[in-house]
């Protein structure tokens, strides 16, 4: 790039995956928080999406407290999609009913209810208990198996028992999911994409400290690669600092076309292909 641009719109004109205000090639963002995002107006939001070739967008769950705000979001953009589940961080709020609304959800909305999620495990923060935990995520993967219906995963610091859960439950999951926002160790990387299930990856590869980040992008097949913002959290560089958006995905696949050494259309092509068979087949 000429210079460090100050807006995402210098970062486009400067880039080659922006032609003529659009992007080279359609793009899915697999992972976003519409719901959590500050001073933002969605109508206006998904206008420039559309207008920049974002071709869908997956809003994410992480408990009932916000099920019914994600499902209003989606169900007011036609390209807008979504997930249930309780993250791990909630898990010592969730109730059984939890489950039975998903089912009843499924059989109502099920071409716009695309994965259960975000469910797994976080060691780091510790929020909810370890064994409740562990409890809720196997009860949400039996669920998914149940509905035929991929899982979004959150895992930190928990790589033992994440790769244990995954080695009994995966082989029974017809369709895996993915384990978002990899930053764990290399390890459990190779082993759920062994199982089956994508890794995605969102603004922490461009970080300075995320060397151990870009490793897992190296090592694994680009044909279970995805990418996310996570927004509004961990904004690429050189945006960090500022709010997340879905906006700023095709930062993270430029890196990861650096990354792999692909040309950017062929990334593009097979990262979007991904985005297809994991949520939308």
């Amino acid at each position: 790039m000429a210079k460090k641009p100050k807006t995402i719109q210098e970062y486009f004109d400067q880039s080659l995956i922006y032609d003529n205000g659009k992007l080279i090639a359609p793009m899915t963002e697999t992972h976003c928080h519409l719901d959590m995002l500050k001073d933002v107006n969605l109508d206006e939001l998904q206008n420039e999406l559309e207008s920049l070739g974002i071709s869908r967008i997956i809003t994410i769950a992480t408990s009932n407290k916000n099920f019914s705000r994600v499902q209003e979001i989606q169900n007011s953009f036609p390209n807008t999609y979504f997930t249930l589940g309780t993250h791990p961080h909630e898990a010592k709020d969730f109730h059984e009913n939890d489950l039975s609304h998903i089912r009843e959800v499924a059989k109502s909305d099920s071409s716009k209810l695309v994965a259960v999620g975000e469910i797994g495990l976080d060691y780091y923060y510790d929020f909810s208990p370890r064994e409740k935990q562990i409890e809720v995520f196997k009860k949400y993967l039996e669920l998914s198996i149940e509905l035929n219906l991929p899982v979004v995963i959150h895992t930190r610091d928990a790589d033992e028992d994440m790769a244990q859960i995954l080695k009994e439950y995966g082989p029974q999951m017809p369709k895996k999911g993915v384990v978002h926002s990899f930053s764990s160790g290399l390890e459990l990387g190779a082993l759920a994409a062994k199982l089956g299930f994508f890794l995605g990856f969102n603004g922490m590869i461009t970080f300075k400290n995320a060397d151990l980040v870009r490793q897992a992008v190296n090592q694994t097949p680009i044909n279970q690669i995805l990418v996310e913002t996570d927004s509004p959290f961990l904004t690429p560089h050189p945006f960090r600092g500022q709010q997340n958006t879905p906006t700023y995905i095709p930062l993270v696949m430029e890196k990861i076309a650096e990354i792999k050494n692909i040309p950017l259309r062929e990334c593009m092509a097979s990262i979007e292909k991904n985005a297809t068979k994991c949520f939308f087949s």
